[in-house]
């Protein structure tokens, strides 16, 4: 085996309990075939448009599927013109021209929504760190209350300003 390389075929190995190596347990199928990431996030090829967005909702697992349909409908009601896009196995959310303001990404326990320009949304969303410069979130639950008022309020805020281009 030539220096620095790998061998072929080796599943790739996670810090065990005082420094032992232990193999990662293997990526598991979701509905429809598509492998679902650690904590449940599905794996979606990059692709713009309503249909690779559809595809995520639809991998989602559990109850975590019926609340993606929900957030995108309530993103949809509030900005009919959105534009949508699977980038980095998440949904993103955008006004055309103007880059992304919104995506979720699947958790085990959760379902995370960021808002990109958060920090200029009224109310302020309750996520947040020094680390995470402009950006907010929240993180929804299964026996959480979502209060689409309020949702669809930050969605119309968040996408009249300028957004995130990658």
């Amino acid at each position: 085996m030539a220096h620095g390389k790998k061998p072929a075929g080796r599943a790739k190995a996670a810090a065990g309990p005082r420094g032992t190596a232990k193999a990662r347990p293997p990526l598991q199928a979701g509905p429809d075939g598509v492998v679902l990431l650690a904590g449940g996030n599905p794996q979606i090829a990059m692709a713009d448009g309503d249909a690779p967005v559809q595809r995520y909702i639809a991998a989602m697992p559990g109850w975590k599927s019926d609340l993606g349909r929900r957030l995108d409908a309530l993103i949809v009601r509030a900005v009919p013109d959105v534009r949508k896009a699977v980038k980095w196995n998440s949904p993103l959310y955008g006004a055309e021209g103007n880059g992304w303001f919104l995506s979720f990404r699947v958790f085990t326990a959760y379902v995370k929504v960021t808002f990109f320009q958060g920090v200029s949304l009224d109310p302020l969303p309750p996520g947040g760190t020094d680390r995470s410069k402009d950006s907010r979130w929240i993180d929804i639950r299964e026996d959480d209350d979502l209060d689409e008022e309020r949702f669809a309020a930050w969605v119309r805020q968040a996408a009249a300003l300028p957004g995130w281009v990658p």
